[in-house]
């Protein structure tokens, strides 16, 4: 089976096809947010073409849900579930964050990987995670946070990457890193594989700046029930 591995949650776009049965990369393919919305079906299918491989023969899609850019979660969950819908293939979401620790602890499986990606606002979304009877599992759940508070909140000695590239403090890092979809993949082949096209959504963690200026819904609009 070929899945179909998409992240949208930072300002690169990434799309992988990989071989459920050994892992293995047919092709991968990023570009940065310009048209995002516009160019992640054609990055698809750049991929598929590399691949030699028709629309048609992806069997599942794995996305992940974020946290991130509200604009782009929003784009990569439509995405995914339109090519699920299309294709009457399974859609799998997982943690971006997750996803961005992923590879790192397939390579060193006695560190502790933090993610931490740009929330802005002058926060961070971050998220702990560790390698255990080989799947990358959570340590300490996701949260936004402002950089201050890293260094009370990380378990020590872990190794820490993401697009923060302004936090530095001593530590063992690795800046700029975004998820790919390589890793969204091969991490939704790692998990229960639940199906998410009728009741996937992004996770945001924290409220949107609507919901932040208008708690009882957006005037004009119908009310929140």
């Amino acid at each position: 089976m070929i899945v179909l591995g998409m992240d949208t949650s930072t300002r690169f776009a990434s799309v992988a096809l990989v071989d459920a049965e050994d892992g293995r990369v047919l092709a991968e393919r990023t570009s940065d947010d310009h048209g995002r919305g516009s160019e992640l079906l054609l990055l698809v299918d750049a991929a598929c073409k590399e691949a030699g491989v028709g629309p048609r023969e992806i069997g599942a899609v794995a996305v992940g849900a974020g946290p991130g850019s509200f604009t782009g979660l929003r784009i990569g969950m439509a995405t995914g579930k339109g090519i699920a819908f299309a294709n009457g293939c399974p859609l799998w979401a997982v943690s971006s964050l997750a996803a961005l620790a992923h590879e790192p602890l397939l390579k060193r499986e006695l560190i502790t990987v933090v993610s931490v990606l740009d929330a802005r606002k002058g926060e961070v979304y971050a998220g702990a995670f560790w390698r255990d009877n080989d799947r990358t599992v959570v340590m300490r759940e996701e949260t936004v946070m402002h950089p201050d508070e890293l260094n009370s909140w990380m378990p020590a000695g872990c190794r820490v990457l993401g697009d923060f590239i302004e936090w530095h403090d001593g530590h063992d890092v690795t800046f700029p890193a975004t998820p790919s979809g390589r890793a969204v993949a091969l991490l939704a082949l790692e998990g229960p594989r639940v199906d998410v096209t009728t009741t996937g959504a992004p996770t945001y963690i924290r409220l949107s700046e609507a919901e932040v200026k208008y708690p009882d819904g957006v005037p004009g609009a119908l009310p929140k029930r």
